[in-house]
């Protein structure tokens, strides 16, 4: 029975919860169990939420009193450790900031708690959640549970571990150009990265700039990030940039009453993909096109003109670099991880470049417009391989030799134009490994995004695949 509910995803065990099949406490403690028994090979937990377990008393007897009930009454949820959390340490992976405990909740998790969701456990991070690995000086390296000599990915590479491990059903990542999505694919996890501004980013540091950040859902079902995304989103009253849409209705939002058009592409764009991830997105699409979907191979002429990773690159170094000095201002550079040292070593982007990276942003905005003309939908890799091993600074991909960073080479174009993605398995590597495909949507699309998720779960050759550890 632990072993059913700690690989539950959050939907049944609130189903369970509220017919009293399972108690609050239960599935509380079968977790806590769960990190006990596995967290020590894939160290994904930093702290542990005091009163997680008072909270399920609390909720138990919510329940048997007959009282009304949120929909994630008694599910416990965990939550990466860039996201302020009131009474319970938010450390950003920085010795920098050992020991914080923040005075209120960032707005994602109070709005999960009033949802009746139990805060569980706080998850691991690379310093300032700046790395596609999640290591740092502060807590260590965390591991990927189906091999544990490679990475669950960064920066939400703990949140996606701890899920994957079944230490958790449902969790909260952030998302700066492949920090949801990457460890989502690299675990075989589900996760969303919803148009920029959807999920307000109160409470999560840093405060600026915030105009290529996310914070979003990460879990175990589609309906499970349906349901998280209609909890998390429209404004709060404090980000500004959470203001020109408002909360997500899914059944409400509009879906088109016609066949999906689903475009799907590989290669150009995004660079080299490895010929196993190729084939995974291929799948994806005939499956798509055997639900109903009228389905084409496509190319996106903006991704072929200006390279999204080198425009993200001019801009955000410029932007970012102030928040690093600020935080490590009069700090001993034992105290800064390597990501941090190389970021402030980092030329300034001069106001030419910076210029034009702008522009070349707008060039990659009015690209997308012009696809979603034609298309309700893009089907992409996530990453350019499965999870690869811990520590390296470069990849080979079909025999092309690629720096590290190039993993970002199919996700931050989202990020650069605020568009939303869903990264879900859709496939195994001949070593095992989980492959996810991204699902892409116009901006505000999120209901036919994960309308079209569904119709890919309800056929995946991979659901209910858990790693043995």
């Amino acid at each position: 029975m632990t072993t059913d509910i700690v690989f539950s995803d959050a939907t049944r065990l609130a189903d369970l919860i509220r017919t009293r099949h399972l108690s609050p406490v239960e599935v509380v403690r079968a977790h806590l169990d769960r990190i006990r028994a596995v967290d020590p090979k894939v160290n994904a937990i930093v702290t542990v939420a005091d009163g997680a377990l008072a909270a399920a008393r609390e909720a138990e007897a919510a329940v048997l009193a007959g009282e009304a009930l949120g929909p994630l009454h008694g599910v416990p949820f965990t939550v990466k450790d860039s996201i302020d959390t009131a009474g319970v340490l938010t450390q950003r992976g920085s010795p920098i900031f050992k020991g914080r405990r923040p005075d209120t909740d960032a707005t994602s998790v109070a709005r999960l708690k009033k949802a009746g969701g139990i805060l569980l456990v706080k998850t691991n991070l690379p310093e300032f959640s700046y790395w596609i690995e999640s290591d740092n000086l502060l807590s260590g390296r965390s591991n990927n549970p189906w091999d544990l000599s490679r990475t669950p990915g960064g920066s939400s590479g703990g949140e996606s571990a701890a899920m994957a491990a079944g230490m958790s059903p449902l969790g909260l990542g952030t998302d700066l150009a492949i920090s949801i999505r990457g460890p989502a694919a690299q675990t075989g996890i589900v996760s969303l990265k919803a148009t920029h501004g959807r999920v307000p980013m109160t409470g999560i540091w840093p405060r600026a700039p915030r105009r290529f950040w996310h914070v979003g859902p990460m879990a175990r079902s589609i309906r499970d990030l349906a349901l998280a995304f209609s909890l998390l989103s429209g404004p709060d009253g404090e980000d500004g940039f959470a203001s020109s849409a408002g909360p997500f209705n899914a059944s409400s939002a509009a879906v088109p009453d016609r066949p999906l058009r689903v475009g799907w592409l590989v290669e150009p764009g995004f660079g080299p993909i490895d010929t196993q991830v190729a084939a995974t997105v291929r799948a994806a699409a005939e499956a798509l096109e055997g639900a109903g979907c009228v389905v084409d191979a496509v190319r996106i002429p903006a991704l072929e003109r200006d390279s999204a990773l080198d425009v993200f690159n001019k801009l955000h170094v410029m932007e970012m670099k102030p928040a690093f000095r600020e935080a490590t201002a009069g700090r001993s550079p034992d105290e800064i991880y390597r990501m941090a040292r190389t970021m402030l070593a980092l030329p300034d982007t001069s106001m030419a470049d910076y210029i034009a990276a702008e522009q070349a942003a707008e060039r990659l905005r009015d690209g997308y417009a012009a696809y979603f003309r034609d298309y309700d939908l893009l089907l992409t890799p996530v990453l350019p391989v499965p999870a690869h091993k811990h520590g390296l600074q470069e990849l080979v991909v079909n025999g092309e030799t690629v720096d590290l960073t190039f993993l970002q080479g199919a996700t931050v174009p989202l990020n650069v134009t605020g568009l939303p993605g869903l990264s879900m398995r859709f496939g195994t590597s001949h070593e095992g490994l989980p492959i996810n495909v991204q699902v892409v949507g116009r901006w505000q699309a999120e209901a036919t995004i994960l309308h079209a998720a569904a119709l890919l779960e309800a056929v995946s050759p991979v659901r209910d695949l858990h790693p043995s550890l």
